[in-house]
């Protein structure tokens, strides 16, 4: 992908500083800049770079303030870091598309699938009877998509991804390498003489428009009814998402959190990696939780920070590791005061 300096302007509505005519082609760090390269500066800690790199065009935030002439020449947007980032899926998508169209060879597809337009299938790909796949989604090698699947538009499903019977995926979602879509909840039901009998697992998983879904995440499909993913969550590799789960929309997942089976988790939250959280709870709206954190019991009052195992407050347990911090100290304190009674007395 060639572009100008002055259609990448507009395109991101910024403020445009030397030359409109420049060229560039790919995407850089800052450091590593050379001719033809596009970079950013959000972060004053990089602000040297300014002077030294030799980009051609350098995406910065319209408040920084440069001390001397630079070689790139500037695009001044509100948010840096936010417009690389639509530079970034316009080089990768360009990239992609140059190599990736049509249904290549030793692509499985059954006679009742549906597929859409300009979409691209990759070699050991599986399409199940009955399945749907939008216009503009790509498939990469060896990815399964089982009966009655319905994948939704501008989707990207990168290799090993495997949706299970009967999930939905909506529109503009990205699945990352080995994730798996739908496996089974993990039920059973105890029986007297200490065996277990598994119990059916009948519903599926449902992912709305524009989710992305990390390396080798798993989200179990429902007992009944569905796991929902809400609009607009993402979240990063190796999370287990349990049967009959809800992570609402724009919440954001970091890797190898587990959450057990039919716990409501609200809108806009944060949670940390690593983190587990019981089965069978609510957790409010804007809620932000520390990493290495278990959550016990529901968090009921909106935009609440929680850290430690059991969670809590976060004020409050990070006042409480001062004192624990304290604790040998206050100990020799203590014996201290003890000695001085018992000489007393």
């Amino acid at each position: 992908m060639e572009i100008s300096a002055f259609e990448l302007c507009t395109l991101l509505g910024g403020t445009l500083e030397g030359d409109p005519d420049v060229k560039v082609s790919r995407p850089a760090k800052i450091e590593e800049g050379s001719q033809g390269d596009i970079c950013f500066l959000s972060n004053e800690k990089y602000l040297k770079f300014a002077y030294t790199t030799q980009a051609s065009v350098l995406i910065i935030d319209e408040h920084l303030e440069l001390d001397a002439g630079v070689k790139p020449t500037l695009i001044r947007v509100k948010n840096a870091y936010t417009s690389f980032s639509q530079v970034l899926d316009a080089w990768q998508k360009s990239k992609m598309r140059s190599v990736m169209n049509g249904v290549e060879q030793h692509a499985y597809i059954h006679p009742s699938a549906m597929i859409g337009q300009n979409v691209h299938i990759a070699p050991f790909c599986f399409v199940g009877e009955g399945a749907t796949v939008g216009d503009n989604t790509v498939l990469m090698a060896g990815a399964y998509i089982g009966n009655e699947v319905r994948v939704g538009q501008d989707c990207m499903l990168h290799p090993g991804v495997h949706i299970l019977y009967g999930c939905e995926i909506g529109n503009r979602c990205i699945i990352h390498a080995g994730a798996v879509i739908g496996s089974e909840g993990f039920g059973f039901a105890p029986q007297p003489d200490g065996t277990f009998i598994k119990v059916p697992q009948t519903g599926n998983v449902v992912i709305e428009d524009e989710v992305e879904v990390g390396a080798n995440t798993t989200i179990d499909r429902a007992t009944m009814g569905s796991t929902f993913i809400r609009r607009g969550v993402k979240l990063d590799n190796l999370i287990q998402i349990a049967h009959n789960v809800e992570v609402g929309e724009n919440t954001v997942i970091a890797a190898q959190t587990g959450i057990s089976g039919s716990t409501r988790i609200g809108r806009n939250c944060m949670i940390g990696g690593q983190v587990g959280i019981v089965g069978h709870i609510e957790i409010a709206d804007g809620t932000r939780i520390n990493a290495q954190s278990g959550v016990s019991k529901g968090i009921r009052k909106s935009g609440t920070a929680v850290t430690g195992s059991p969670a809590f407050d976060y004020s409050e347990a990070m006042r409480a590791q001062v004192v624990f911090r304290k604790l040998p100290e206050l100990m020799e304190r203590i014996a201290e005061l003890e000695k001085k009674l018992k000489e007393s007395a």
